[in-house]
């Protein structure tokens, strides 16, 4: 019974510290940005910019924060009723803070994020992600579809895999992705990064940052 309740302690133990490791979700599959073959559908619906939405969490040993980024436009392109394209433009001065209620914490933190050590926005104030294909899934139930697009952010193009629901009716397309995690030092967002710089001990800003996606297009 002694060694059991150490067992438990240590599973206990251990669950914590991976629940604090970093934000929660799977990572997406990355690579190099791929070719556009989908240029257009025969149906080509506009991205509903009002209910459209990007949430993000990051890191520190600290603890987290988390807020939300804006589309500035967006298509989707329809085939047959299925959804076979897309291209958006995320407007990246849009950030926004969530977690932080004090002004001045909240404004310190926000203009980091969009200065030179983070997404630089005065100098790309927007970012892209265009899609390259859409596959429906069996067996997964967070998830109807794979999709991989380009997400091009600051100087950077890499492909990115994830998960998503997708609905499609006659009133438009719901497509509300799974929470994935992306390695932010791919795209050139490298400050107090643990794995690219030393001597950082607890000082660090986790790699992998989350990303959930709730996309709404109309005719």
């Amino acid at each position: 019974m002694k060694n059991f309740s150490k067992i438990l302690s240590l599973i206990v133990v251990t669950g914590l510290f991976a629940a604090c490791g970093g934000p929660q979700g799977e990572k997406a599959l990355t690579g190099d940005a791929q070719a556009v073959s989908v240029m257009s559908g025969d149906v080509t619906l506009n991205a509903d910019l009002e209910t459209s939405i990007i949430e993000w969490e990051g890191a520190k040993p600290t603890g987290t924060h988390n807020g939300t980024i804006e589309l500035t436009e967006g298509q989707l392109f329809l085939d047959e009723g299925n959804v076979v394209g897309g291209k958006f433009v995320i407007d990246m001065n849009s950030i926004v803070v969530l977690d932080l209620t004090d002004p001045d914490m909240n404004g310190k933190l926000l203009g980091h994020l969009k200065s030179a050590d983070f997404f630089e926005t005065e100098t790309y104030p927007t970012a892209t992600f265009e899609i390259t294909s859409v596959e429906a899934v069996q067996g997964n139930p967070a998830a109807t579809h794979n999709i991989t697009g380009n997400l091009s952010m600051k100087d950077v193009t890499r492909s990115v895999t994830f998960p998503a629901t997708v609905n499609v009716s006659d009133n438009g397309v719901t497509a509300t992705s799974a929470t994935f995690l992306i390695d932010r030092t791919q795209w050139n967002v490298q400050y107090g990064s643990k794995t690219l710089f030393a001597n950082l001990k607890d000082d660090f800003i986790n790699d992998q940052m989350a990303l959930t996606i709730t996309l709404n297009a109309k005719p």
